[in-house]
């Protein structure tokens, strides 16, 4: 009797460890197809947060996963400027960047899905590239509303 507890409870052990490992697999899985936001630096103060529509002006440095840069703002000492909401920026940094407050530092971890996709943009991000951005809101220009 006790020969058949033990063998009972050592095969509960292996499908516990069977299960958890399934588990972190289809977790991972899970993550490495959505945008991931990090915040890094958050200001003391925030009276204004990002809005599709607004103005942005951000340093950056893009990476791929396995740390080579692809472009920085940051070393051409050019801060970036664009509409945020209206496609002219991959849809990873139009959807990374809402809510964002002047002086945030966030980490964006973009599937190729929201970046450039199966066909990359060659030279530098081959296709379907996961791509992680380092970036920092130095300005919003927001338009009054009527």
């Amino acid at each position: 009797m006790r020969r058949r507890s033990r063998s009972r409870e050592g095969r509960m052990k292996v499908a516990l460890v069977v299960a958890f490992v399934l588990v972190c697999f289809v977790g991972q899985a899970f993550l490495e197809g959505r945008l991931q936001i990090g915040v890094k630096k958050r200001p003391e103060t925030c009276d204004l947060r990002t809005k599709k529509g607004d103005r942005l002006t951000m340093h950056y440095n893009g990476t791929l996963e396995d740390g080579t840069q692809f472009d920085s703002s940051v070393s051409r000492n050019q801060p970036f400027m664009f509409t945020l909401g209206v496609g002219q920026v991959i849809k990873g940094w139009d959807q990374g960047l809402l809510n964002m407050c002047m002086g945030e530092v966030r980490k964006l971890i973009i599937p190729s899905e929201l970046g450039y996709g199966d066909r990359g943009a060659p030279p530098k991000i081959p296709g379907g590239a996961t791509l992680v951005f380092s970036v920092e809101l130095l300005d919003i220009d927001r338009k009054e509303e009527l």
